[in-house]
């Protein structure tokens, strides 16, 4: 393992407004700036803010503090005293562990060990690839904090490798020990693409230049739901990126399937991550616009026996959420037109902005307003490496509607 910095951190004293307060004690990990109505100095990334309580002056929580984010301080512990140190940090992982057990009694070798603030650990991500552990920082503040995580994550994760990635806004803000996106931390890596198992399938990842830590681990479930449901059928797989549902639906005996993404590159991973499987199905590829695409094939009056529509987060910001919705809701329509006779309409939505509810609800309207003769089939949420801990926390939710002509 490189020599990790063991710089010392100073702690801030803070007090909030009570309407901050109150969300506090209820075990909301956030504090926004403009809650903060005290402290004591001014605050650096790295430092541990304690929060006490306005009234009480008695401990009410502590939290990493951010000065590059308008979440200022990531709640790490409330309500109880504790101390932030290594032997904190191993009880942390060791119960989000825990969680991952089921998930790990079977064929898969690859999972979201922490997941950010819904394990108690704001900010970072680590996930594994068969025995290559990503960790990923979505805060400066853990560049020093990596000393007392690092060591029990590579312990219980098993990994012989473990890459650095940094997020966008942490590569932009720098940091004084030369830690960089990629960065090999501990082990060596001979091909920066892992082969790795989800429930006996075989894909690959780019834990250095991929997306995220190098794929989407999310959707596993629900990937495995289409491969079982596929076996002699055709399927639609829009906004497929790497293949995650195309290759289960292969795998579980497809017909045929086609992977449609405005991404070549994406598709050829696709391609090549099919290869890796046993298939007797076709597989076609179409690079292009969904919303283009999906027309045309509307038009062609082309059909399938199941078409699985996952997009990116169309909603990153409150204002975006109107154009979100409007998406989702052509997409449904686009959807229904290309479902065969009791053929299936699988849609996602990865947007933390618009909540299950709201989701489900708008894909029944749009299916009511073009007078569809449906039955949801199922709903879900997340899988069970991306627990949720709190409201903003929850974000991935499918429904599996079968379409009656």
């Amino acid at each position: 393992m490189i020599e990790l910095p063991n710089k010392t951190t100073s702690k801030i004293a803070i007090k909030l407004k009570p309407s901050a307060e109150l969300l506090v004690k209820k075990g909301h990990p956030w504090v926004f700036e403009n809650s903060i109505i005290k402290q004591n100095k001014e605050g650096k990334s790295g430092d541990l803010a304690i929060i006490f309580d306005s009234r009480k002056n008695k401990f009410l929580a502590c939290g990493f503090y951010d000065p590059n984010s308008p979440i200022r301080i990531k709640i790490v512990e409330a309500n109880k005293p504790v101390t932030v140190n290594m032997e904190w940090f191993t009880h942390k992982i060791r119960e989000a562990h825990q969680k991952r057990i089921p998930l790990l009694q079977t064929n898969t070798n690859s999972y979201r060990l922490i997941y950010g603030e819904n394990d108690g650990l704001p900010s970072l991500v680590a996930d594994v690839y068969d025995n290559v552990l990503v960790v990923k920082l979505y805060a400066s503040f853990w560049f020093y904090y990596l000393k007392d995580v690092l060591p029990t994550l590579i312990e219980i994760s098993k990994a012989k490798t473990t890459i650095l990635r940094l997020s966008r806004n942490t590569q932009k803000e720098g940091n004084e020990f030369n830690f960089s996106d990629g960065q090999i931390l501990d082990g060596n890596l001979k091909n920066e693409v892992v082969i790795f198992k989800e429930h006996g399938i075989y894909f690959s990842a780019n834990v250095i230049h991929g997306h995220k830590t190098g794929y989407f681990l999310d959707h596993r479930a629900n990937r495995k739901k289409v491969g079982i449901m596929a076996k002699g059928k055709t399927v639609l797989d829009v906004f497929s990126y790497a293949g995650g549902f195309s290759i289960h639906a292969l795998a579980g005996g497809a017909k045929e399937v086609t992977s449609l993404d405005i991404s070549k590159p994406a598709l050829e991973i696709a391609k090549q991550n099919a290869k890796l499987n046993p298939y007797i199905g076709e597989h076609k590829t179409i690079a292009g616009d969904a919303f283009d695409e999906l027309n045309k094939l509307a038009e062609a009056n082309t059909k399938y026996d199941i078409v699985v529509i996952d997009p990116p987060s169309f909603a990153k910001s409150a204002s975006e959420i109107d154009r979100a919705l409007a998406s989702y809701k052509k997409l449904t329509t686009l959807g229904v037109k290309l479902v065969q006779n009791k053929g299936t309409l699988v849609l996602a939505s990865c947007s933390s902005r618009v909540t299950p509810e709201l989701f489900f609800n708008l894909i029944e309207e749009t299916l009511h307003k073009n007078r569809v003769d449906y039955t949801i089939k199922a709903k879900t949420l997340h899988d069970i490496d991306h627990p949720i801990g709190f409201k903003e926390g929850a974000y991935l939710k499918c429904m599996y509607v079968q379409i009656k002509l």
